[in-house]
């Protein structure tokens, strides 16, 4: 065997089948050449550990742009760490920064910031006021209300007016109404000032949009039954939609203890806000049944001192794969439901914007692969962790199962 090729042996899951196999990946091309029957012999034999197509998470913030402002939340190099440190070997990172990519002088300085990453990163162009469609094939994010940044719309007339200019384009949305939210800014908490009302509102908006102009439309992040309910009747009417869920909306309840807790409200601050367990078991089982369409962290690295003041968001892709063990072992995932919403859909998606072949153990596609190993359950501590943020609202959890190995392009990152 040439010394640039790297053999590993082990239960190979993929969105279609799960099956014993030897995979082959060429290290200078970082391609896979080879999936066949095991021969009992390799560079790593796995026995009982599942070998997935790489995870990937297509909502997250890395914080860098040309102006460094943002450098001490998280970094390109650093995000890529926290990525390979939870099985993830791709993302799509947002464009709400300090210094937002808008247009294609903008978007091309972002991009050369990204080659100091370990993984492939593609970057969603920002939508806001006066912005048209780069002159490139891009993915773009527009932010219906305010979260974090100043790339917002603050009406719907402004939002469709700039939203016509993109028409057949690959559109994500933020959806939060701005009028709703500036309804009930007075209110005493955030869940209260951030309301299911405003989600819904924009929601339904965004679907029309999508529909009107014939996008390709993403509802990032949906936190609410109806929302999601207004989501999957567009489908079925053959609206071109998919939706995200996050880590945080499926985990935490606003009437848990934990989130409960007031030590621990303000790390759990989120746009949208954290619901109730009625729309957390709803979500889990919308995003098992194929209603929801992608697990995406919506990666927020925000500092500790950042979060005490009120700063909304919250660092996962340390916990991207042990998450995922926990909806294998608490919720009954199958291993193919956890390769459609950790890989082959995520790989559907930005499998459009780059040359590399993403989401299969297969012949010609990226030798990119995450192995977890349901027997070997992980301990959450800043220790571990690989964010510049180095915290997780998962410390002190143990999950079920941990990422043993991640390797991109036939790159080995081992624990």
């Amino acid at each position: 065997m040439p010394n640039n090729i790297l053999t590993i042996e082990g239960v190979v899951i993929n969105n279609t089948e799960q099956i014993r196999r030897r995979i082959e990946i060429d290290q200078e091309s970082g391609l896979i050449t080879k999936v066949n029957e095991p021969t009992g012999s390799a560079d790593f034999v796995f026995k009982d550990e599942l070998i997935f197509p790489g995870f990937i998470d297509i909502h997250v913030h890395a914080r860098e742009d040309i102006s460094h402002k943002q450098d001490y939340k998280e970094d390109f190099k650093t995000v890529g760490e926290a990525a390979i440190n939870g099985g993830v070997v791709a993302i799509a990172e947002m464009p709400n920064n300090p210094v937002p990519p808008t247009n294609d002088e903008n978007y091309e300085q972002k991009k050369e910031l990204t080659r100091k990453s370990s993984i492939e990163i593609l970057l969603y162009a920002g939508i806001g006021l006066y912005t048209k469609p780069l002159s490139k094939f891009v993915p773009y994010k527009v932010f219906m209300g305010p979260s974090i940044g100043e790339l917002f719309f603050s009406s719907k007339k402004e939002l469709e007016n700039t939203i016509k200019l993109y028409e057949g384009q690959y559109v994500s949305f933020h959806c939060e109404d701005f009028e709703i939210l500036e309804m009930n800014k007075g209110q005493s908490t955030h869940e209260l000032q951030r309301p299911p009302e405003a989600e819904i509102s924009a929601v339904d908006f965004a679907l029309y949009l999508i529909e009107k102009y014939k996008l390709i439309g993403k509802i990032c992040h949906c936190s609410t039954i109806e929302g999601i309910k207004k989501i999957i009747d567009a489908k079925t009417r053959g609206i071109n939609v998919t939706v995200e869920i996050t880590p945080h909306h499926l985990f935490f309840s606003n009437q848990d203890g934990f989130a409960l807790d007031k030590n621990r409200e303000k790390m759990l601050q989120v746009n949208p806000p954290i619901r109730g367990t009625e729309e957390s078991f709803y979500l889990i089982n919308a995003l098992k049944n194929g209603d929801i369409d992608y697990l995406a962290t919506d990666h927020a690295p925000h500092t500790m001192t950042e979060k005490e003041k009120g700063i909304s968001g919250i660092p996962h892709l340390d916990t991207y794969g042990p998450f995922a063990t926990w909806l294998m072992k608490e919720h009954n995932f199958t291993e193919k439901e956890i390769v459609r919403v950790c890989s082959y859909n995520g790989a559907k998606f930005i499998n459009q914007f780059t040359k590399n072949k993403y989401g299969e153990v297969k012949e010609g596609y990226i030798g990119s692969l995450t192995v977890i190993d349901m027997n070997k359950p992980v301990l959450i501590t800043k220790e571990i962790l690989k964010t510049k943020c180095k915290w997780s609202p998962f410390e002190g959890m143990t999950f079920p199962g941990s990422v043993i190995m991640t390797i991109v392009k036939g790159k080995i990152y081992e624990k």
